[in-house]
This record gives C-alpha cells, sequence and structure tokens, in this order.
C-alpha cells in the first residue's frame, strides 16, 4: 500500500466508523420494531458493516481525488 493511500485510508477510518455505528443503532431499533426490509440476509451486523466500509471506500476515493 503507497504511503498517500494509506495517509487516506487512515484519515477517513472515522468516517467508515461512525456510519458503521450509526447503522448499527439505527437499524437495530427498526428490527426490534419489526422492519426488516432493506436488511442484507436479514442481517443488521452485516448490513452495518457494508454501510461502513462503503462510506470508508467513498471518503478514500474523495480524498484521493482532492475534494477535501
Amino acid at each position: 500500500m503507497s504511503s498517500v493511500l494509506a495517509v487516506a485510508v487512515v484519515k477517513s477510518a472515522g468516517i467508515g466508523v461512525g456510519t458503521m455505528l450509526g447503522s448499527l443503532l439505527g437499524l437495530g431499533l427498526r428490527k426490534r420494531r419489526g422492519k426488516t426490509e432493506g436488511l442484507l440476509a436479514g442481517s443488521v451486523v452485516l448490513t452495518a458493516v457494508l454501510a461502513g466500509a462503503l462510506a470508508l471506500g467513498v471518503s478514500v476515493l474523495l480524498r484521493l481525488s482532492g475534494v477535501f
């Protein structure tokens, strides 16, 4: 991994973790109320991890392109 990519990943890690935790909380409450549509394989954890990974990836791409 190049040093520029490594720096971008480290700077974007908070966005990925925050998105995952927020999704975990929100989707957990939603599933508790019985609304399970939109969950991957019916799993709150899997859906939240995927959302966090996607947010991390987008953030890294935006940092590397110079948007922020």
